[in-house]
């Protein structure tokens, strides 16, 4: 009677440690679970920084480079008008000249 007792009492004992080992897997396998979400979360948010930074930088380059560009334009303008200004009152000279004559 004595060893009967005993072994139900071990297949007792067996069934709580495999209730308490699923429960701790299940644990486990939440904590990883909410672990690997939040390092998601993490990394999302570090990307969308990395985004937000890449943007802004393009965005400084972009407009510096209108300036410049803006500026070079300017100064060919002008340099233009004074090439082409002497040409343009010297032909209007000769066509006078030429009407006149």
């Amino acid at each position: 009677m004595e060893l009967i007792r005993k072994i139900k009492q071990s297949e007792v004992q067996a069934q709580e440690i495999i209730e308490k080992a699923k429960a701790a897997a299940v644990e486990q396998a939440e904590q990883g679970r909410q672990n690997r979400q939040l390092l998601l979360e993490e990394a999302q948010q570090q990307r969308k920084k990395a985004i937000d930074a890449a943007v802004a930088a393009a965005r400084t380059a972009g407009s510096a480079e209108v300036k410049k560009l803006k500026k070079q334009a300017e100064n060919r303008r002008r340099e233009l008008r004074q090439q082409v200004g002497g040409k343009i009152d010297a032909a209007a000279s000769k066509v006078m000249d030429h009407l006149g004559g």
